[in-house]
């Protein structure tokens, strides 16, 4: 039996393998920058009740990979977390940046970029990341990402710069005043989760020239920090992610415009790790 998760700010997916039968299930996110070891355990030890405890077979392999575990200390950590509680399995963690590749890419070389509550890119050689900035998290960076959208969304609505028509459709889909908005941003945990909250409502109102300016801003503003990768027609893109999947037809007439080919569009790495792992 193996055990694959996805895992990114906002929730993971968990996908187990035995024999030929999968199993899904769907937890929070778990980042380690902002998951506490309690929330850590809880959510875990709910997956291995759901599905691994009472399994006809034993668990031999955890494939973890997670937004937040890019460096070998966090990558390290959470693997002693997951042996911990998983005893006898071995436990691979990779960042959620390898996870991708390997699902849109497999073991051929290509660009690869996440756009879903936060947003990364990197340029991968079949079998490692190669070239990748340092991710700058979602208060510096996460350009183009859901974090990103809603944070300029909400900016505008506080400060009152908004066209009044969508002002009031914003406030029709979250009621909150200024200081429970503020609130919310600097005094609870996982504001990047509640800016990632506004983009159905982006989505629903594309159509307005305010919110189709804001999303082409911030997906501009993602295509300019991937400059570094030089693509091309010869370079295609492949993108990953929940903000990607939703805005996909937008995203590929702005890389157009720029020269760029959006080769793939996934809503989750989900079908192509199991397929890299089958392999």
């Amino acid at each position: 039996m193996i055990l694959i998760a996805d895992s990114g700010s906002t929730k993971t997916l968990w996908v187990s393998r035995v024999g030929g039968e999968l199993k899904e299930y769907v937890t929070a996110g778990l980042n380690p920058r902002m998951t506490s070891e309690e929330a850590f355990n809880e959510v875990v030890g709910a997956v291995r009740e759901r599905l691994v405890e009472g399994c006809s077979e034993r668990l031999d392999s955890i494939f973890f990979y997670g937004a937040g575990c890019g460096t070998a200390e966090v990558r390290q950590r959470m693997r002693g977390r997951l042996s911990a509680l998983f005893k006898g399995a071995e436990v691979e963690v990779e960042g959620d940046m390898l996870g991708a590749c390997r699902a849109v890419c497999g073991n051929e070389r290509g660009v690869v970029g996440i756009l879903g509550t936060g947003s990364n890119s990197c340029l991968y050689d079949g079998r490692n990341i190669v070239k990748q900035r340092v991710s700058t998290g979602y208060v510096l960076g996460d350009e183009g990402s859901g974090n990103h959208i809603g944070r300029r969304l909400l900016k505008d609505y506080l400060e009152e710069r908004m066209p009044q028509d969508v002002s009031t459709l914003l406030h029709d889909f979250c009621p909150l005043t200024t200081e429970e908005c503020i609130d919310r941003i600097y005094r609870q945990s996982y504001a990047n989760r509640f800016f990632a909250s506004f983009v159905p409502f982006a989505s629903r109102h594309r159509g307005h020239p305010y919110v189709a300016g804001v999303l082409e801003r911030c997906f501009g503003e993602f295509f300019d920090q991937i400059d570094y990768l030089q693509l091309n027609q010869d370079k295609p893109l492949h993108l990953v992610g929940g903000v990607a999947s939703e805005f996909e037809p937008l995203l590929t007439a702005l890389a157009r415009r720029r020269g760029i080919t959006i080769k793939t569009v996934v809503q989750n790495p989900k079908e192509g790790l199991i397929h890299y792992h089958r392999m």
